[in-house]
């Protein structure tokens, strides 16, 4: 069950309309490290998860992900403005003055269609989470490019907050992650010579070995959480 809250989780607001600016931010709401992706990747993937800790972390996550979507939305609103003006944006950037009306539509910055081809489901927890961290940290990417090329001092305040929410939500995958050692496809790392072998195909030099393969860890951002 789902209860929508009238109030934003964080208000936006803009100093002033910036449609090319809203374009670009069209990114990460429907894009491929955008909010949308990430809300129903971790809603997809929660539900055959049996451990109900690590379950709701994931609907939980997923939720926020949703209200992180509305504020990008709404901030994509007000950058629009509320005159239609084809001629006042880049070649490129015309979708919402000619299909939309300015609603903001589920494509990436280039106008292609937000796509489910963008969740990644496997059905093994291990693997999920580590798609799920890598995902994080690919959306704290593109928000920081969206930081570096907007002055209006309410747009990155609304950035900043979403960047520090995607490292909050790294850090609790990586504990998620932690408690699942052993498990799924973490059982089958190392077990033969076979994951011992590194093909130095490039030269000059070999940097890299594999020597003594070890299963894929993290070390808890704060030794002082609990697990």
């Amino acid at each position: 069950m789902f209860r929508h809250e009238k109030q934003l989780l964080q208000e936006v607001k803009v100093e002033r309309a910036n449609p090319t600016y809203a374009a670009m931010l069209t990114e990460q709401l429907g894009g491929p490290q955008g909010e949308m992706k990430a809300a129903l990747q971790y809603m997809a993937q929660s539900f055959r998860i049996k451990d109900p800790a690590i379950k709701d972390l994931f609907m939980d996550i997923a939720s926020e992900e949703l209200s992180h979507m509305e504020m990008v939305a709404t901030t994509i609103n007000l950058l629009n403005g509320h005159d239609l003006n084809a001629m006042g944006v880049n070649a490129g950037q015309i979708e919402s003055h000619v299909l939309t009306g300015l609603n903001p539509s589920l494509t990436n910055a280039s106008g292609y269609l937000w796509t489910a081809a963008y969740v990644n489901v496997t059905g093994d927890l291990a693997a999920d989470l580590l798609s799920n961290i890598a995902a994080e940290q690919r959306a704290k990417v593109v928000y920081e490019y969206l930081h570096r090329q907007i002055a209006d001092k309410y747009v990155r305040e609304t950035i900043d907050f979403l960047l520090n929410r995607e490292e909050a939500h790294n850090t609790l995958f990586r504990q998620a992650f932690n408690r699942i050692q052993d498990t799924g496809s973490t059982q089958n790392w190392g077990v033969d010579e076979n994951a011992r072998l590194y093909f130095d195909l490039s030269t000059p030099g070999k940097y890299f070995d594999v020597n003594n393969p070890q299963p894929p860890s993290f070390q808890t951002p704060d030794t002082g959480m609990k697990q």
